[in-house]
């Protein structure tokens, strides 16, 4: 399984040019075969005041309507303890090594992109 990890955090960017490195990274990262992004956005700390993680996770839910994304996880659901984190971890076992895993870290979302 090919993961990558977009740091949508790094520079402060705003909200609309954090959305739009993400779409173009998720179509690059598709190109390259990667099944899932792990995009840091952080949480409260930066980006336009903490606009930044709750912007891109709704951006995300609509790349999943679009039909370019498959399923999205927040990270604070990414653990052993959530329905959704054991059956994306049970779809992707390389995620059980990640650092985030079973950390509940609201800074991060998961991506899995669409075959």
């Amino acid at each position: 399984m090919a993961l990558a990890t977009l740091n949508l955090e790094a520079g402060f960017p705003t909200v609309d040019d954090a959305r739009r490195r993400l779409v173009s990274e998720m179509q690059s990262a598709k190109a390259r075969g990667v099944r899932v992004i792990k995009v840091v956005h952080g949480w409260g700390s930066s980006g336009e005041g903490g606009k930044l993680g709750p912007a891109i996770r709704k951006s995300l839910r609509l790349r999943v309507k679009e039909g370019k994304a498959s399923f999205v996880l927040a990270g604070e659901r990414f653990s052993s303890d959530s329905n959704e984190g054991r059956e994306f971890v049970q779809r992707h076992p390389a995620l059980r090594k990640d650092r985030d895993y079973n950390r509940a870290n609201p800074g991060i979302t998961l991506v899995e992109l669409t075959p």
